[in-house]
């Protein structure tokens, strides 16, 4: 559960920070977004077809072009994370719908985010999205379900 402190909103998880970076998107809400970023001049954000910022300026400067218009109507699908006790990576597939001239269709995209655990929770450090081959398949595109074994 996050919990806000200080003025700041903690994440327990990498997960959490995650969900709220996504909420946010959908929300149009670059308080919210840049809330779930690292407060650090190395974080980096490449967005499909961009160049690589780097630092809290040009990474806010670039989600506030993005929202200036509206939300972005994005779900996260097939999330698989690697996690130790600093670090965590997630590996997740973007589904985004756009306007085209056929009509609104869902645009597919590779993401990784990258989380750091630090004094204030979990915090993203790295984001990088870039499109996803057209051809993704049904099974590419369902939710990996947990087992236990």
């Amino acid at each position: 559960m996050a919990l806000k402190s200080r003025g700041a909103t903690l994440f327990a998880t990498s997960e959490e920070a995650e969900q709220a970076f996504y909420e946010a998107l959908e929300q149009g809400d670059l308080a919210q977004l840049m809330a779930v970023w690292a407060d650090d001049e190395d974080i980096v954000c490449i967005h499909p077809g961009g160049p690589r910022l780097i630092g809290h300026g040009a990474v806010q400067e670039s989600w506030r072009e993005i929202l200036a218009n509206s939300a972005v109507p994005i779900r996260p699908t097939r999330i698989h994370i690697m996690q130790s006790m600093m670090g965590s990576v997630h590996t997740v597939v973007e589904q985004l719908m756009v306007d085209t001239s056929q009509g609104k269709q869902v645009v597919n995209c590779y993401a990784t985010n990258v989380f750091h655990k630090g004094p204030t929770g979990w915090r993203m450090v790295l984001h990088h999205s870039s499109q996803a081959p057209a051809d993704l398949g049904p099974a590419e595109l369902q939710d990996i379900p947990d087992l236990l074994h």
